[in-house]
């Protein structure tokens, strides 16, 4: 038997949805990305477009193969996840992501009302539960909630040492001093300060700047050459690490 899922209010925000574009234009995105994970269709679009209406990224993900391939790739600042998902079910896909050190925060969505689906849900690893159906505006408060949790308060600068990425102005800062860095160095930058001091593999870095699609030449070791000169070249403590065969790391 299908789950019933009942309308969903849906708000018009024209300002918001211009705010959004506009920093989509400025050639760097640096709003959170969430991840939202459902097979109904329906719900995934009300949800995408409730969230970016109210200044987010979205990106979709219809079964759990493919949550986990994604969140294999590229960070993301929350995940919303569906429990019935038809391949891997959400407690599965929470439960591999935290044996692999995932940390993101994750929104579990159900139809199940029983406190043991909570229980179970909260027990594999999720930070919050939502019982379908919902208010987009409770969801969209739950997910700012996730990730204040997550990032502190300030949630807008990333701090690794002396290095400041100050994420709302795309200012880095070293030691009180101003780097400036092209849009590719600062996707790279934020990429590993977001994971750090884990390492961040080749692949991750090329999804993060071009999408899957990387150049035939060695554009991503070119970029990382400009951000060490610009990062460590100055300061006798380096932050940049290289990992042969692995990848980069940013750490004290």
């Amino acid at each position: 038997m299908g789950i019933k899922i009942e309308r969903f209010e849906i708000e018009s925000r024209t300002a918001n949805v211009q705010t959004v574009l506009r920093n989509r234009m400025e050639g760097v995105e640096m709003n959170p990305i969430v991840l939202v994970v459902d097979d109904n269709t329906d719900i995934l679009c009300n949800v995408r477009d409730y969230l970016e209406m109210n200044d987010m990224s979205v990106e979709t993900a219809v079964n759990g193969r493919q949550a986990l391939d994604w969140m294999s790739q590229k960070s993301y600042a929350v995940c919303v996840l569906d429990i019935g998902l038809p391949d891997i079910d959400g407690l599965s896909v929470c439960k591999t992501l935290r044996a692999n050190g995932d940390k993101t925060p994750i929104l579990m969505l159900t139809a199940r009302d029983s406190i043991d689906d909570r229980v179970n849900g909260l027990g594999v690893g999720a930070d919050d539960y939502l019982i379908k159906p919902f208010s987009l505006r409770e969801l969209n408060a739950r997910v700012q909630a996730l990730i204040r949790r997550a990032y502190g308060d300030n949630t807008m600068k990333l701090k690794v040492g002396d290095l400041v990425f100050d994420l709302s102005t795309t200012q880095v800062c070293r030691g009180g001093k101003p780097i400036k860095l092209n849009p590719t160095g600062l996707t790279i930058l934020k990429e590993l300060m977001l994971r750090s001091p884990a390492i961040v593999s080749r692949n991750r870095l090329e999804a993060q700047v071009w999408g899957g699609g990387a150049p035939d030449s060695d554009s991503l070791r070119a970029n990382i050459y400009l951000l060490r000169q610009a990062i460590d070249k100055a300061y006798d403590k380096k932050l940049i690490h290289t990992h042969p065969g692995l990848g980069w790391s940013i750490n004290e």
